[in-house]
């Protein structure tokens, strides 16, 4: 006897993090839930018993992930959507389909439906030489943010430029990937970084998560508070309903998660991710639904779970591969649980590498500077910056 349910079958591409941490709703949900990685290393493949091996650009690859009915959806936004057309075109459900996907995959794209949609974006141009980057400077002010449009994430193919000859050093060391333009953005100086994230079903059911403050290093995200504690309540539903209109508008289903800056009380959207993201990562611990749970359901049009938290606040801070050799993960994994019995681990089983991600710890409470004080020390104890 299985305790399957017949017709819930989900793929997922990509074998990172967020395809580890989608395994156990989909047990839950009784999902036959498969992965497709590019590695038997890769950290979902040690949990997730169906896992294929093969590229994410590979339409066999992806062909073989749908067998058996899966729904295809993603753990991260780098699939050409040719060949997830082709997919559509076979019959198979892409979820969320090729043309919402290209928003997250192509930067200049999503600027474009942002700007059509008539929501806040810094300025912002396609540009092809320097002399065009200079001239946006010189007309929205210095520096200016500098983007490849295609395959940047987690703060990589972005620069932050001063002068025109630090553009011509920029472009005229990287080679976009094929497909990519330039990009320059308004250098915006904000006050906070925001995350909305909601999950829409097929049918038009949405849900919304609180919306959250993250705090990047290196452009990469380091904490998360949950719900932003510098958000008042207009702010905080004008970006859930800001995160809405674009779930609606570009036919979003799964997990959908809203980058905005806060700037002199106005919000600016930064960038979008069709898939659980690192500032949902709270949920696990902190709301009723994860976003992983609710991305599953989402995408197989069963009825959306409660987003709302189980407690007043939650914080999630990542732990990061530290730039020296540290004692292994499992002996501060020890010593922190000891120390923080509320405390929640997450490790992503990876080996660990400089500025890697590695896992998170979670904490929810009533008292916000105690929360992050908890996180902040057993991350650091575990990254190796404290010792005590």
């Amino acid at each position: 006897m299985t305790t399957r349910i017949p017709g819930l079958a989900v793929g997922m591409v990509g074998g990172g993090q967020l395809a580890r941490m989608s395994a156990g709703p989909a047990t839950a949900l009784g999902i036959d839930f498969a992965v497709l990685a590019a590695s038997a290393h890769d950290c979902a493949a040690a949990v997730v018993r169906h896992t294929l091996i093969g590229a994410h650009d590979d339409p066999r690859a992806l062909a073989a992930l749908a067998e058996g009915g899966r729904v295809v959806t993603f753990d991260h936004e780098h699939v050409p959507t040719d060949y997830l057309r082709e997919l559509q075109q076979a019959g198979v459900l892409v979820r969320p389909g090729p043309d919402a996907l290209a928003h997250a995959q192509d930067k200049a794209l999503m600027r474009r439906a942002i700007t059509d949609l008539g929501l806040p974006s810094p300025a912002w141009a396609v540009v092809g030489q320097p002399h065009e980057v200079a001239a946006f400077g010189d007309e929205h002010g210095w520096p200016v943010v500098l983007k490849v449009s295609r395959g940047g994430y987690d703060g990589r193919g972005v620069w932050m430029v001063e002068s025109v000859a630090n553009a011509e050093s920029v472009m005229a060391d990287v080679s976009p990937i094929p497909g990519a333009v330039w990009l320059v953005e308004e250098f915006l100086r904000f006050d906070c970084e925001i995350a909305a994230q909601v999950a829409r079903s097929p049918q038009g059911q949405a849900v919304a998560y609180p919306v959250v403050q993250t705090r990047q290093i290196a452009g990469m995200c380091a904490e998360v508070i949950a719900p932003a504690p510098d958000l008042s309540d207009d702010q905080a539903i004008a970006a859930v309903e800001m995160a809405l209109v674009i779930a609606r508008e570009l036919n979003v289903i799964g997990m959908l998660a809203v980058e905005m800056f806060v700037v002199d009380g106005a919000l600016f959207i930064n960038e979008l991710a069709m898939r659980p993201h690192n500032s949902g990562h709270w949920s696990i611990d902190g709301a009723r639904t994860s976003q992983f749970e609710n991305h599953l359901r989402a995408v197989l049009d069963l009825p959306l779970g409660d987003p709302r938290m189980t407690a007043s606040h939650a914080v999630m801070v990542n732990v990061v591969g530290p730039p020296q050799p540290v004692p292994p993960l499992q002996d501060a994994f020890r010593h922190v649980l000891a120390r923080d019995p509320g405390l929640r681990i997450h490790l992503y089983g990876k080996e660990i590498r400089p500025a890697r991600k590695l896992g998170h710890v979670t904490v929810v409470g009533q008292d916000l500077p105690e929360l992050l004080h908890r996180a902040h020390h057993a991350a650091d104890y575990m990254m190796g910056i404290v010792d005590e």
